[in-house]
């Protein structure tokens, strides 16, 4: 028995594969110049804050995102250690991310300079 598929101009006899779906292409989203007077963040130096003092959210500060840098200070400080752990790891992966460019804004949605 053949499978038959409508494609907007009437049904077709399907060749033995599924319709193709492209899903929508989404560009991501551009970070701004700075500002007259506005000092943008190191690249360097977010990076290896997150991969040093990552466990404390030190480079989320930094970057100008204070409520995950405090949500990573207080799991941290709070779980006596063990969301340390997770935390460290989170640090290092996000460094990783900062220092390979796909982080590259900083909370404002400023670029962040080499």
């Amino acid at each position: 028995m053949a499978d038959y598929y409508n494609n907007g101009n009437g049904y077709q006899q399907n060749s033995g594969q599924q319709p193709m779906y492209n899903p929508p292409q989404y560009q991501p989203q551009t970070g701004m110049e700075p500002p007259p007077g506005y000092v943008q963040k190191s690249r360097t130096a977010a990076g290896v804050l997150a991969i040093l003092l990552g466990t404390y959210g030190i480079h989320s500060f930094y970057l100008g995102n204070t409520s995950r840098g405090l949500m990573q200070l207080l799991l941290s400080l709070l779980t006596c250690g063990i969301g340390a752990i997770v935390i460290w790891i989170w640090g290092i992966l996000e460094g990783v991310k900062i220092l390979d460019g796909r982080i590259n804004t900083d909370a404002n949605g400023v670029f962040l300079k080499d």
